[in-house]
């Protein structure tokens, strides 16, 4: 292989081969320049910290916060907590109902109902304890896997709106078959619209229901349980068209 003259341009060959190498060496030199990293800047542009803001009141403007700024508990309210602790009682009446189903009756709809019920309101007790247990609140009866079968001798300071009485869960305990079916229905009926009296309260009241998850944990109650009351309208309604001769 022989060079002939060179410059400051590069090397100059006779040879054709010689050619094609510095050629492909000069390709390949560029390509390895283009492939080594960038700088960072080059790749992506500053990203801006994400805005903490505050909404302003109707005709108030929004308050930008400093990015530091972390969410905090809205200000207690007695009557959430009273309304959190009361529930978890009245709910405990109510699953304390449903238990009673699988050995007094066989009607496919009473049971259905009847599990909807149980596990709806046991799952909410669970998130109430959780609620007053976050806030440092006193829970006021154990989970439903511990819960007293003896609410219903509880004192009257104990009893909610809709609660039915000592006498009332004695009925209901001593009966099976349809007259079981009927008071039941009759009792939980009576039951979530004690519920919903709470509710109504709960919200009438000067400050309460500011809490977010308190007020949709409410929200729910209400529209779930009026659900819920029209079924058993609609099943007690049919159990007196059947009992005609």
């Amino acid at each position: 292989m022989t060079f002939a003259n060179s410059s400051a341009a590069g090397f100059r060959s006779e040879s054709p081969f010689t050619l094609t190498f510095v050629g492909l060496g000069t390709v390949l030199l560029t390509f390895a320049i283009g492939a080594l990293p960038q700088p960072v800047e080059a790749q992506t542009s500053e990203v801006a910290p994400p805005a903490v803001v505050r909404p302003g009141a109707p005709g108030q403007a929004t308050q930008k916060l400093p990015a530091s700024t972390r969410a905090s508990l809205p200000p207690e309210s007695r009557k959430d907590i009273e309304f959190m602790q009361g529930m978890i009682m009245h709910h405990a009446q109510a699953v304390e109902m449903t238990d009673l189903i699988e050995s007094r009756t066989e009607n496919p709809d009473i049971r259905r109902l009847g599990s909807k019920i149980s596990g709806s309101q046991a799952d909410e007790m669970k998130f109430m304890a959780r609620w007053l247990e976050l806030r440092g609140q006193p829970i006021p009866m154990p989970l439903p896997t511990g819960y007293s079968h003896d609410m219903h001798s509880a004192s009257n300071q104990m009893m909610m709106p809709g609660m039915l009485t000592a006498e009332q869960m004695a009925a209901l305990k001593n009966s099976t078959g349809a007259e079981f079916e009927r008071l039941f229905l009759v009792g939980m009926i009576q039951h979530h619209e004690g519920a919903l009296t709470m509710v109504k309260e709960l919200f009438e009241s000067p400050g309460t229901g500011q809490d977010a998850e308190l007020f949709n944990f409410a929200s729910d109650v209400d529209s779930g349980q009026r659900g819920e009351i029209k079924i058993m309208q609609n099943l007690l309604a049919r159990m007196r068209v059947e009992k005609k001769p």
